[in-house]
């Protein structure tokens, strides 16, 4: 399979006439440096990705770029032994989207650590949907295994539970037997996170009250936070003795009060989950339980939205203004 010599692509580009987002037409010299040429069939729609494509955003690192942290798709030329033309592949992370070409194009060109054969049990759409905020949500639930949390410790708490890694970490830990209490502020999001296995709900603004106590009543065992802010704080003070937290997200702000009474009163562990630079080793074990254990059994029912190249960026718009519940799949030209 030969590359055109032309294919579309949406790109992000700023210069001294200013800053630009929208579809062009690349060339195959065009793609970055790389090993392995892929036929990018699915896309996702990340935070992240919206920020890329925004003036102020503070994430994309170099110009031009092609913007999409998570990319699937199908080899059409490779220089490493074990990736061939026809392989189905998945790539996420990395420099990906942020300072290296990503998934917004018919066509990427990727380093061969970058990218993993499709794993056994998922199709190209359901990896899509796993995606970065997936593999994120596994390191979280992995680090807590590693800390000891087992079942019986009590609930864990999930919040921002509608966005990505939310939705997932929902699905992942109802799927491991975990008592699940997910927290959002969409009254009507209640049947979706219920279905993923969320045992109760918990609105968005008991964790962000106006005064926050250091120390609250104690009521979880563990938490994933995509949220940062004032919720990450009043987390912190409600967690049961010996509680852990992975803060994976800052959607309502990078900064947050608290004091040292969660730690040195109860024993409370922070800590932060950073899944775009994962080793190999680590990024394999992931994608292997993906095909085990850590699967959302939920997986397609996740995928709210399949949305075509024309509507990619006004989900862009509404991602970045907090109006998405679940998975936004992009299905490539």
């Amino acid at each position: 399979m030969a590359l055109p010599d032309r294919f579309p692509a949406l790109l992000v580009e700023k210069d001294e006439s200013g800053f630009r987002f929208g579809e062009k037409d690349l060339t195959p010299s065009d793609l970055p440096q790389g090993e392995v040429t892929i036929e990018v069939r699915y896309s996702a729609v990340n935070f992240k990705d919206g920020l890329a494509t925004i003036p102020q955003g503070n994430v994309a690192r170099s110009y031009p770029l092609v913007p999409g942290i998570d990319l699937c798709g199908v080899v059409v030329e490779s220089e490493d032994g074990r990736f061939r033309a026809g392989d189905q592949v998945v790539a996420t992370g990395h420099d990906l989207g942020v300072a290296h070409h990503g998934g917004y194009a018919a066509y990427a060109r990727l380093p061969r650590d970058w990218v993993f054969k499709l794993p056994r049990g998922l199709d190209l759409r359901q990896a899509i949907a796993i995606g970065t905020a997936g593999v994120t949500a596994a390191e979280a639930i992995l680090r807590f295994e590693r800390e000891g949390l087992r079942k019986e410790m009590g609930p864990v708490l999930v919040t921002g539970a509608t966005g990505g890694v939310g939705c997932l970490a929902v699905d992942m830990l109802a799927g491991l037997g975990y008592t699940v209490e997910a927290s959002t502020g969409k009254p009507e999001a209640e049947a979706f996170l219920r279905a993923l296995g969320a045992q109760a709900i918990v609105p968005r603004a008991d964790l962000q009250p106006e005064s926050p106590r250091p120390l609250d009543r104690q009521r979880w065992a563990a938490a994933i936070d995509p949220v940062g802010g004032r919720t990450l704080a009043t987390v912190l003070s409600r967690l049961r003795y010996g509680g852990l937290v992975a803060s994976v997200g800052l959607t309502a702000g990078s900064g947050f009060e608290t004091s040292v009474f969660p730690f040195i009163l109860r024993n409370a562990t922070l800590f932060g989950v950073e899944s775009a630079y994962l080793s190999r080793a680590e990024r394999e074990v992931i994608w292997r339980r993906m095909s085990d254990d850590l699967r959302p059994a939920h997986l397609d029912d996740l995928i709210t939205h399949e949305i075509s190249w024309p509507e990619l960026p006004a989900a862009l718009g509404r991602i970045l203004q907090g109006g998405v519940t679940g998975r936004i799949v992009v299905a490539l030209p």
